[in-house]
């Protein structure tokens, strides 16, 4: 794992070509389907918060970034909790795009101790999600409801765990051409007083995807105001 940045730095900036280094960087992230559902899911549980406009590079010296999370190489970022329980239930909604090979997006909200696991990465995240997924989309009194859960659970590709207490975020995505999973966004959100939410973002990000198929059936492929919220549980 690396070490965080310091506090105090500051942000990457320079000019590079007619955009700069930290536009371009900055564009590669936000048009990204996890970027929407964190918006979304910002939209729908910090009702009254300022949204990101951008994200900040890491490492390059963005302000504010630092412990609980760190950087685990490829896998992007993670948390190291000072604990874990067992018995929370987070508040969650689940969003689907697409119609012929939908893919599933989590937005969980609580305290990241849900999680159980005191260092929280991709794989943790995404295992997490999948769990709750499966859980809300099966019917105990209906047995046909198995099939259709357990395709919903792993048609998870998108996940964003608001922890507005402890005022930190993640959001986990499957790398949709090597199927990896990574965490390519961490957030800091700010107390009553202050209302603001700062994202940052890894220094380098895959490409982002690209859906060939949304598009024709009306939905928004990064989980914009089309996308289907399908179940939630608060």
């Amino acid at each position: 794992m690396d070490g965080v940045g310091e506090a105090g730095q500051r942000p990457y900036e320079g000019a590079a070509g007619a955009r700069g280094p930290q536009e371009g960087f900055a564009g590669d992230v936000t048009g990204r389907p996890i970027w929407r559902l964190l918006l979304r899911g910002l939209g729908v549980y910090l009702p009254g918060w300022r949204t990101p406009e951008t994200v900040l590079r890491v490492p390059g010296g963005a302000t504010g970034f630092g412990p609980p999370a760190f950087l685990d190489g490829d896998a992007g970022f993670g948390l190291q909790l000072p604990d874990r329980r067992k018995g929370l239930e987070p508040d969650r909604e689940i969003y689907v795009r697409g119609r012929e090979n939908p893919s599933f997006g989590i937005v969980v909200a609580g305290p990241a101790e849900a999680i159980g696991s005191r260092v929280v990465d991709a794989e943790v995240l995404m295992r997490f999600a999948r769990r709750l997924t499966f859980e809300e989309l099966f019917d105990t009194s209906d047995a046909d409801s198995v099939p259709y859960a357990v395709r919903g659970a792993r048609a998870v590709e998108n996940v964003v765990f608001l922890d507005r207490a402890a005022g930190v975020g993640l959001c986990a995505e499957v790398e949709p051409v090597t199927r990896a999973l990574h965490c390519p966004l961490y957030v800091r959100i700010g107390g009553p007083a202050e209302r603001t939410v700062r994202a940052y973002a890894m220094n380098t990000v895959p490409d982002a995807d690209t859906s060939q198929n949304d598009a024709a059936y009306g939905m928004d492929p990064s989980y914009g105001v089309d996308a289907q919220a399908v179940r939630s549980h608060s």
